[in-house]
């Protein structure tokens, strides 16, 4: 029986007013990290919020007080985000600070590290829209702190160029620890693919080229990813879900989506793989490309 990983994205950089479900004081944050691994993630994702202005702050205090937070309740991957002022977070010089002192006390065994930049607009708002921009030196920067500090990148693919520099990237001497490709769809959005099993073989058919073996999991933003799930278990793939990912206003608790997948993974003839199966996976990945680990 396949063993399918599982992430819970709990809140992204929406805030209440786009997303009124997400949890944004630490300790909500950690309730719902908690509960998501108890439902079977083994993998959490989460954006840190300045309680004050309700607004994305990548602090790396704070995010510490997140992981530290929900690890010492249940055994679970937990990893930030980095800031993107086109998505409205605060503007910095230096996107990967948070990540760099996170990694260095030893607190992440993941990071973002998103190998491209895209434009983001809305179907129902087309008047707006920005860039997220990941510009090289940002993106050599995380490659650097993974290679560092045995961190595996976690790349968000919006769109296909993401898979070619991100395969590219990961295999530059010296190798990076294993990345995990996040095929991002969405139904709300105007970039990438709708969740459709067409679209995703046309992401594996490239990341089968260039990066084969490779882990992946399906994704997105404003996007219903469970009619995918089926079709990605069957493809030997993983699965991410959780109020970032969801559409806006959705009315599930990040609790509830875990469990949906939970079902759904289930259904398809896979089991929610432990965040021991996880590590595991990735270690033997490693040791297969050369990866030396510290």
């Amino acid at each position: 029986m396949a063993k399918v990983w599982i992430e819970a994205a709990l809140n992204g950089p929406w805030t209440r007013e786009k997303q009124p479900g997400i949890p944004v004081a630490v300790e909500d944050i950690v309730a719902d990290g908690i509960a998501a691994a108890n439902a079977g993630a083994a993998i959490v994702h989460a954006h840190a919020y300045d309680v004050t202005t309700g607004r994305q702050k990548d602090d790396w205090e704070i995010y510490a007080r997140i992981i530290e937070g929900i690890r010492a309740n249940v055994d679970v991957i937990v990893y930030p985000t980095i800031p993107s002022p086109a998505l409205g977070q605060e503007q910095t010089t230096n996107r990967f600070g948070h990540t760099l002192e996170l990694a260095k006390r030893g607190l992440i065994e993941w990071a973002v590290i998103d190998p491209g930049s895209v434009h983001f607009a809305r179907f129902d708002d087309l008047g707006q829209g920005g860039i997220y921009q990941n510009p090289h030196a940002d993106i050599l920067e995380g490659m650097r702190i993974a290679r560092a500090y045995n961190v595996h990148p976690s790349y968000a693919i919006y769109e296909p160029g993401f898979t070619r520099l991100g395969a590219a990237l990961a295999d530059i001497a010296p190798v990076s620890p294993t990345p995990i490709y996040r095929f991002m769809f969405s139904d709300e959005f105007a970039w990438g693919f709708p969740p459709r099993a067409k679209y995703l073989d046309a992401h594996l058919a490239l990341l089968g080229d260039i990066a084969a073996g490779a882990p992946w999991m399906i994704a997105g933003l404003g996007v219903d990813i469970d009619p995918l799930i089926s079709d990605a278990v069957a493809r030997g793939g993983h699965v991410r879900v959780g109020l970032e990912d969801a559409r806006w206003g959705c009315g599930l608790s990040n609790e509830t989506l875990v469990k949906n997948a939970v079902r759904l993974v289930r259904s398809a003839g896979g089991e929610p793989a432990s965040v021991g199966d996880v590590r595991t996976a990735l270690r033997a990945m490693d040791d297969a490309r050369g990866r030396v680990r510290t």
